[in-house]
């Protein structure tokens, strides 16, 4: 079985979120940041940044939200969270699933410490435009691939529920929010808040 390793109020909410719509068992182990227990020599063994997400399969470790969004959708296919290989779409999947660390996460961080930053310079372009192009993208929906949810909508969704709904770092858009009430009304999605409010 698959453990989990999460905290509340974080990043680690991609992962809940993901293992939920797997709809398979799978173990959580509260790694709580606000205790500093990712800093602890056990954790540190498993992800030595210390940050949470991370998963343990058996012998295999990983972290990183996109990461564990590409391995948990391949190894449960069943769950049908990404196109399969040799599908026309799963360039698309993985381009969106990883336009989420590559580019959405630099554009927030950017947008809510008011960094200046020469866009040339900075490998996400900069933030206005991850913002357009995302918005573009979501206002063909209803998912990031069109008509079928996968994990890249786990993973955008939750950068979106985080910046945009929870935290208002981002300023909202209607094709956000539309997209947002479409991932918040998904029953995987409000066991994870369920959970993750403990």
């Amino acid at each position: 079985m698959m453990q989990l390793y999460w905290s509340p109020r974080s990043r680690s909410f991609a992962a809940l979120w993901l293992m939920e719509e797997t709809g398979r068992p799978y173990e959580r182990v509260l790694t709580d940041i606000s205790t500093g227990a990712q800093k602890r020599i056990e954790y540190l063994a498993i992800y030595p940044m210390g940050k949470v997400p991370a998963l343990k399969d058996g012998e295999a470790t990983l972290a990183e939200s996109a990461a564990i969004c590409a391995y948990v959708a391949e190894r449960y296919p069943e769950a049908r969270l990404a196109p399969p290989l040799g599908d026309p779409l799963r360039a698309k999947f993985l381009y969106w699933l990883f336009f989420l660390p590559g580019c959405i996460e630099p554009a927030m961080v950017q947008i809510a410490t008011k960094l200046e930053m020469n866009s040339v310079a900075a490998g996400w372009g900069d933030s206005q435009r991850v913002f357009d192009v995302l918005d573009a993208a979501l206002a063909r929906g209803p998912w990031i691939l069109g008509e079928n949810f996968s994990a890249a909508d786990v993973a955008i969704g939750s950068a979106l529920n985080f910046s945009v709904r929870l935290f208002k770092m981002v300023p909202s858009r209607p094709n956000f929010e539309a997209y947002l009430a479409r991932c918040v009304a998904r029953g995987a999605f409000q066991r994870a808040e369920k959970i993750a409010a403990g």
